[in-house]
């Protein structure tokens, strides 16, 4: 029989396993962005011109190789450190998550 203690250790093991699921599909999500922006960052550098088009949404809007430049690492280091602090709160996850697994095993042998 499983007591009532026990239910509430596997519910909150759920629930970090959801929260972990949920850190991994948005880190997934900011290494996309990263990936994107690390691709638009070489394609400005092989460029020579002074002036180029960035999108707007749905327009396209002139602007300086030099202001799109910066917008992107400025979104780059943005997204460096949301990924930093995901990586931190997925570790810390993990541990929660291990602590509750030993939890469980001293639990289930007594």
């Amino acid at each position: 029989m499983v007591t009532q203690a026990t239910q509430n250790t596997l519910a909150q093991a759920q629930a970090y396993q959801q929260q972990a699921q949920n850190i991994l599909i948005q880190k997934e999500n900011v290494s996309i962005q990263l990936a994107e922006i690390n691709n638009a960052l070489g394609e400005l550098e092989k460029t020579t011109e002074t002036e180029i088009f960035k999108m707007s949404g749905p327009v396209l809007i002139k602007s300086t190789k030099t202001s799109v430049k910066k917008e992107l690492s400025e979104k780059q280091e943005l997204l460096n450190l949301r990924m930093k602090t995901l990586e931190k709160n997925e570790k810390k996850l993990r541990e929660e998550l291990e602590e509750i697994r030993e939890k469980l095993t001293k639990e289930t042998h007594r």
